[in-house]
């Protein structure tokens, strides 16, 4: 009996404990995981709180930066080519005889003239010849002199019925023979006189001479290659560049004008411009090649700037937007929004403005939508900027350096910057640098 009731009272406790346990494990289980979970938002939450700090530090400096009003002006629309600089007439002067040079009548790099004396070959074997030639002329103009008065003889005894018509016949081929014989000497006299002229070489056209190929003492022939001196005219003298098929029709209607299409030669590095001109003419066909026309705009190149085969960068002024919004091409940004430029707000602070950008001019390009005279745009400064920044703009520098302005200057930049000192051009120092000492 009693063994009985000790086992149901053991058997009792045996059941009952372990509910018991599971009663307060359960809620101990849930509190660590509440705890764990906190812990977790709280550690995120600083970390968040981290990373943001040093935006927060960078940001809250307002930056120093240049600013610009957007303002109306002329912008040329100019087409740009690489052109190469190339004389209207080039000529390889060469002899047309066989002979030695005598004389040199120019200096390499002289502006010669057309018709200037350049070079004489040795004249005497050619005047010999031509003395030859006008000897056997004289001859056979003699011999020609004879026969058509023995041909009036036979003419006359004919008429007497003294002589017969066969004899009178020989005698009229006789004469045309010996004036066919004169033709033929008065053409050898004519290329005699022809090859004493080309015994004295002038210039064929107005130009600058090259480096000298001959000297004289030296034998020269037709077939010789290099010739005597390369003459290129310089004035004028043309640039030849090529646009794409896509631009032709605005050059066709500007040529429609009626106006000279303005043409500016700059060079190579596109820093200085060297000569002004005008378009003289555009190619008949598209190079299917490429996809371009060819272009040659004449240039009076008064100071010789411009240098055969020298390359240039060619501007084409085909139209001019007359009081047109434009800005400093260093305030145009681009990038995920597209183009866009850092407008300043009445409170000092900037925001995106995207805008639509038209041609370029030098360092100003126009705007066809995005923006209106009078706005403040950022053209320095725009690479430390975002969206709601805060911003100063510090005032020009007047022309005299005057101690005033140096000291608003210096006392305006630590706005910029922390108090330590002025701002760098970063946008102020950074959390835990060090100040210079």
């Amino acid at each position: 009996m009693d063994d009985q009731a000790g086992r149901s009272y053991g058997d009792m406790q045996g059941t009952v404990r372990p509910t018991r346990r599971r009663g307060w494990v359960r809620p101990l289980l849930l509190l660590i995981l509440a705890l764990l979970i906190a812990a977790g938002l709280w550690y995120g939450w600083q970390a968040w709180e981290r990373s943001r700090q040093p935006t927060r530090a960078f940001a809250q400096p307002p930056q120093s930066v240049g600013a610009a009003t957007v303002g109306r002006t002329d912008i040329r629309v100019l087409f740009n080519a690489l052109g190469t600089v190339t004389s209207l007439a080039t000529v390889t002067v060469k002899t047309q005889i066989a002979g030695k040079i005598t004389d040199i009548g120019f200096t390499e790099g002289q502006v010669v003239q057309k018709g200037d004396f350049l070079a004489q070959i040795d004249p005497r074997p050619y005047q010999v010849a031509l003395e030859n030639a006008q000897g056997a002329l004289a001859r056979d103009q003699a011999q020609l002199q004879n026969a058509r008065l023995d041909l009036k003889r036979y003419q006359t005894l004919v008429a007497q019925d003294s002589a017969s018509r066969q004899q009178r016949d020989t005698q009229a081929a006789l004469v045309r023979q010996y004036e066919g014989t004169i033709l033929v000497d008065q053409a050898a006299v004519d290329s005699a006189q022809l090859n004493l002229t080309y015994c004295r070489i002038v210039s064929p056209i107005t130009g600058k001479v090259g480096l000298r190929q001959v000297d004289i003492g030296n034998y020269v022939q037709p077939s010789d290659a290099t010739g005597l001196v390369v003459i290129a005219q310089i004035h004028p003298i043309s640039v030849v560049y090529a646009l794409p098929e896509d631009d032709i029709p605005a050059v066709q209607r500007a040529i429609r004008t009626g106006r000279p299409v303005p043409t500016e030669a700059w060079d190579r590095a596109d820093r200085v411009k060297l000569e002004d001109g005008a378009l003289s003419s555009v190619d008949n066909q598209v190079d299917v090649a490429t996809g371009t026309v060819k272009l040659r705009s004449t240039f009076a190149n008064p100071d010789e700037l411009l240098f055969p085969n020298e390359f240039v960068n060619a501007k084409l002024l085909v139209d001019t937007l007359k009081d047109t919004v434009a800005i400093p091409t260093a305030a145009v940004q681009r990038g995920e929004p597209g183009t866009f430029v850092y407008l300043i707000d009445p409170d000092s602070t900037v925001h995106v403005q995207k805008i639509t950008l038209g041609p370029v001019d030098g360092a100003n390009v126009a705007v066809l939508q995005g923006l209106k005279p009078g706005d403040r745009i950022v053209i320095d400064g725009a690479d430390r900027l975002k969206d709601g920044a805060k911003v100063i703009v510090p005032p020009p520098a007047t022309a005299p350096a005057a101690p005033a302005a140096a000291n608003d200057n210096a006392a305006a930049a630590p706005q910029s910057g922390d108090a330590d000192g002025p701002a760098h051009r970063g946008g102020g120092r950074r959390r835990g640098e060090r100040t210079p000492q």
